[in-house]
């Protein structure tokens, strides 16, 4: 039995809490919030079940000081990744593995900065212990799934990742209308579509495909492209009035010489017939009706390779209908189902190269267990 820490149960990490309190092969022994609305409450309680004896606090003295072979790491870090790196760090220095899906970059370390892995990296040596980050997108469907497809092909021409998904569900309302930039005019840029950020946050992803290839990437190209909406429209999360932005399409492509190798895109949409044009997720498991039309986390990721044979995957996935909620569970559900391989890992910084297949070990019940609450989050 591993003892398991958490660091921030946002919207990610507080599905991972959850998935560590119910895994059979680990015990949460730590919480660690940010807000004074969470201290003080049972991990439990925030989770919507019984009481598990675990209390938050806002102080990380008690899990550093502490037992934890390992610390889920879930602070959001989207314009606080040096923070992140810190925090993480201290974590790796008190001798404790850490996984986290906060600083989307260091999938792939060897393809981040030093600023950002030189820390981490004497961290984990002075610790004894190991650094992984992963999660859904990145940290599975846009690299461990694509390399997989590769192990059964004869020739590879090309590899495009495609993540299609409706926000409108998604709880993170700073992350949506914030960095992300729906509902804002077109003149307005926000972070998420500022020139070099989508390269600085999902390059490391093209590099780690390329590796696992055996190729070396000559150079990335970078686009970003927003649709406004012709008229004004609500979501689960908020309004979007006409003529703000409802549809965002980022875009990187490897090159390998001169041809277009490896091609990463994300189209995020606020409801499903915004940019008709775009690529559009096929899916089997149709949302429930939200009251807000297709506003309802509808998505998948899809994976084309061309060459021999040519393949096409589509990975999709729903809690209660929602493909949003869906997405993050997974996400959420990778960090925790890695921790076992993490702390068996050699210390240093590690990438899905790194470690063997980690598989649901533990999970098959005769019975299913309880759902998560989709209301928490």
């Amino acid at each position: 039995m591993l003892k398991v820490g958490v660091w921030g149960p946002g919207s990610m990490g507080l599905i991972a809490l959850r998935g560590v309190i119910d895994h059979p092969r680990l015990q949460l022994v730590d919480l660690v919030v940010h807000s004074d609305a969470k201290a003080g409450r049972d991990a439990g309680e925030l989770c919507g079940i019984e009481p598990v004896g675990v209390v938050a606090t806002t102080d990380p003295a008690a899990m550093l000081a502490g037992d934890a072979d390992a610390v889920v790491y879930a602070a959001a870090a989207n314009l606080r990744p040096l923070e992140a790196v810190e925090d993480m760090a201290s974590i790796l220095r008190a001798g404790k593995n850490v996984v986290s899906c906060s600083v989307v970059p260091l999938v792939f370390p060897d393809a981040v900065e030093p600023g950002f892995t030189e820390p981490l990296r004497h961290a984990a040596l002075a610790g004894g212990v190991s650094f992984f980050t992963t999660g859904i997108d990145s940290g599975f469907a846009n690299d461990v799934l694509p390399l997989v497809l590769s192990g059964v092909a004869r020739s590879i021409e090309s590899i495009r990742v495609t993540e299609m998904f409706n926000y409108a569900t998604y709880p993170d309302k700073a992350a949506v209308y914030d960095i992300l930039g729906f509902g804002q005019p077109p003149e307005v840029t926000p972070f998420a579509a500022a020139p070099g950020i989508f390269s600085f946050g999902w390059g490391p992803v093209l590099h780690q495909l390329a590796a696992g290839l055996d190729i070396k990437l000559d150079h990335i190209d970078e686009t970003v492209e927003r649709v406004a909406a012709d008229e004004s429209f609500d979501t689960p999360t908020g309004h979007i009035a006409a003529g703000t932005i409802a549809a965002m399409r980022s875009t990187l492509t490897g090159y390998v010489q001169d041809d277009a190798t490896l091609v990463l895109d994300h189209v995020t949409r606020m409801r499903d017939d915004i940019a008709p044009d775009w690529p559009q997720p096929n899916i089997s498991i149709q949302p429930n009706d939200l009251g807000y039309g297709a506003a309802s986390g509808r998505g998948l990721y899809r994976v084309e390779i061309e060459g021999s044979p040519t393949m096409r995957c589509e990975f999709e996935m729903a809690e209660d209908h929602d493909h949003d909620l869906g997405a993050r569970i997974a996400g959420a559900s990778r960090m925790v189902n890695a921790i076992p391989a993490v702390c068996a890992a050699p210390p240093g910084l590690l990438s899905a190269l790194d470690l063997p297949l980690v598989t649901g070990g533990g999970l098959v019940r005769s019975v299913p267990g309880p759902t998560p609450d989709s209301r928490l989050f």
